[in-house]
């Protein structure tokens, strides 16, 4: 039977394409700004959240959501008022958050089963409810980069050159940072914590390859995220393997063919 014909797949698939199209743009500012880790990290300090949420009996989402915008604005504080790089206090609140998220959740009986679905992705469970919300995150960081394109190419280019100017240095990487928590919570359910950080560097890497002009970058790595998460979700399907995974090796496989095109 086609894959199409389960409703399950047909919402894992919606929700993968706009989660890979946010994570594809998201990304190429992730890549050229050399904040790499800063997805795991994000992801990594989401499960405070998450296990905040759990005890408030609340969504474990929307708990990870606040908790990461919270750590987004968090690290930009950090790194202009302590005075020290951003990859230092995105570590300090990584493994801070990380830890908070650890403790809380080991006092929620029978909750540990469905810790694994954010540590390695669950996005064959997704719901109706998750697929608007997924609508509705997706609609907001795109919004986002359309309302401050030109001023978030310069801080990813520049910051410093940035404030000389007289922009909001500060404001906008903590909104920068802000979209990166907002695609870092969509993708949790697609590739989960421990892989997140691939989603947002491996399509924008690849794209990278190919094209330099900044505007063509972001489409290419938006393209290429959709199309990596739809062909990752169905190669899934048919081989009976875990989605997450086959989405984050097929992103890796193909960066390599792009690597090896370029060199040629």
């Amino acid at each position: 039977m086609s894959f199409w014909a389960y409703a399950f797949m047909q919402r894992a698939l919606i929700a993968g394409a706009l989660i890979g199209a946010t994570a594809g743009a998201v990304g190429v500012y992730v890549v050229l700004r050399g904040f790499s880790f800063i997805g795991a990290g994000i992801a990594h300090a989401a499960f405070g959240g998450v296990a905040i949420a759990v005890l408030l009996g609340m969504d474990p989402l929307w708990g990870a959501l606040l908790f990461s915008l919270l750590v987004a604005w968090g690290i930009v504080h950090a790194s202009r008022r302590g005075h020290i790089r951003e990859e230092v206090a995105i570590g300090i609140l990584f493994a801070s958050s990380m830890a908070l998220g650890v403790l809380l959740l080991g006092l929620v009986p029978g909750y540990q089963t469905d810790l694994f679905g954010y540590l390695f992705g669950n996005i064959l469970a997704v719901g109706p409810q998750d697929l608007v919300a997924s609508v509705a995150l997706t609609g907001i960081v795109f919004v986002g980069i359309a309302l401050f394109y030109k001023e978030f190419l310069l801080i990813t280019f520049d910051p410093g050159m940035a404030e000389a100017q007289g922009f909001p240095a500060g404001a906008l990487q903590g909104g920068l940072l802000s979209l990166v928590a907002l695609t870092v919570v969509l993708s949790l359910r697609v590739v989960g914590a421990v892989l997140v950080a691939a989603l947002l560097v491996v399509p924008a890497a690849t794209a990278y390859q190919f094209v330099r002009n900044f505007h063509r970058l972001l489409l290419l790595s938006a393209a290429l995220g959709v199309g990596e998460v739809v062909a990752g979700l169905i190669i899934s399907f048919y081989l009976d393997v875990p989605p997450g995974p086959t989405i984050v090796l097929l992103s890796a496989a193909l960066f390599g063919v792009a690597l090896a095109a370029r060199r040629r």
